[in-house]
């Protein structure tokens, strides 16, 4: 696992230890001509907050505050879990053109359109993501139901 997967599987734990839904993400700057570097963190904290919205992606956007147009062109988001349909639509928004799933198989979002976008996305299969969500599904399926809309 690389370090900045490692990252947001860190905000993953930091909400579950929180009584959250345990999906983290960071967000990574790749300037040209300088080192990659985390400018932003979240994890999702819609149980936390009593929020509609607050998934991880969203709460590491809003965690870096406003920045100009060409930050989020440098970017990758990465994220334990495929980002759902709201994450992949500001994804879309702020022009973010890597996107680094840990996991889609205990849930894919909409992948295909952001490859239909121009968006680059990489799913990593990553074992610790993929247990971590199985798990919590298992112990709070109604939380998860909750959150995907289901």
């Amino acid at each position: 696992m690389d370090e900045y997967l490692r990252a947001a599987l860190a905000e993953a734990r930091q909400g579950l230890s929180e009584g959250g839904i345990p999906i983290g993400a960071v967000l990574v700057l790749e300037t040209p001509g300088s080192a990659p570097r985390i400018i932003s963190r979240g994890h999702n904290r819609r149980v936390q907050m009593g929020s509609a919205i607050r998934h991880a992606e969203m709460d590491c956007l809003e965690n870096l505050g406003r920045h100009s147009a060409d930050v989020y062109r440098d970017c990758t988001m990465y994220s334990t879990l495929s980002p759902c349909a709201m994450c992949s639509g500001a994804i879309l928004l702020y022009g973010i053109p890597r996107v680094v799933a840990g996991e889609n198989r205990t849930f894919c979002g909409p992948e295909d359109y952001l490859r239909s976008q121009g968006v680059s996305v990489t799913v990593a299969q990553d074992e610790e993501c993929i247990q971590l969500m199985r798990e919590f599904i298992a112990a709070h399926p109604h939380l998860w139901n909750e959150d995907i809309g289901v």
